[in-house]
């Protein structure tokens, strides 16, 4: 039996917030948890609700609307979409998130201001850097990044925050730290310049600490709090 099938989400939840509080306090950061529930119902999300946690991140457009509306009674969770977006879901992602890390285009970002409800506040953006330059991810190249957040700071339903990162997965401890400093980098350059920007969103299970360490504001953490993920065959958006 694995340590996630042994123990329950509010103990590992508080293990991780735990871990978290005291790379804080070593950095003096302000890190913020982002539980990642992709592929999870929404009855661990209701358990990690009632430990405490209230912002919750969802990489599949389809399982998290369905997610959303069944939890619409929990009114403050705060909804954050993180996976690659496809034209033909923006709709759907402005109508029900409050906050999307990966938008990596302006014809993206054009779509979501378009569509989000005039009634709701400004949609919360941060743009997906592909840092390491990885030809199967999303993201920006390093050198568009502060054309597109010219571009997405001047729609008038968006709201500029931060920058966001999925770095290659290695073990080359330089390489991470490259990766994460060219991050810090990027997001304090963009900090100078729009005082929206407070958000750099980056770190995952296994490189939280080096994250943390490099001025991640947002951690977004998966497995180590819900365990693992099951296979999903259905549309994955």
């Amino acid at each position: 039996m694995s340590q996630y099938e042994s123990s329950t989400i509010k103990s590992r939840l508080h293990l991780i917030l735990s871990q978290i509080a005291q790379l804080n306090q070593t950095s003096q950061q302000s890190t913020q948890l982002l539980a990642v529930s992709k592929t999870k119902p929404a009855t661990d999300i209701i358990e990690a609700y009632q430990a405490g946690q209230r912002c919750f991140g969802e990489n599949y457009v389809q399982e998290a609307v369905d997610k959303i509306a069944e939890l619409k009674q929990y009114q403050d969770i705060e909804w954050h979409f993180i996976g690659p977006i496809q034209s033909n879901k923006t709709r759907l992602i402005a109508e029900n998130f409050d906050w999307v890390h990966s938008i990596d285009r302006e014809k993206i970002a054009s779509r979501l201001n378009e569509q989000r409800p005039a009634e709701l506040a400004k949609l919360n953006v941060c743009l997906q850097i592909n840092i390491s330059q990885e030809n199967s991810k999303s993201g920006t190249d390093i050198k568009q990044v502060f054309e597109l957040a010219k571009y997405v700071s001047q729609q008038n339903n968006l709201c500029l925050r931060g920058i966001m990162a999925i770095p290659a997965n290695t073990d080359d401890i330089n390489q991470q730290k490259q990766s994460f400093a060219q991050m810090q980098q990027i997001f304090n350059q963009l900090k100078a310049e729009y005082d929206s920007v407070d958000t750099l969103s980056m770190g995952m299970t296994n490189d939280m600490a080096l994250a943390i360490e490099y001025g991640s504001t947002m951690v977004r953490i998966g497995t180590a709090i819900f365990g693992a993920r099951a296979a999903k065959n259905q549309d994955k958006n």
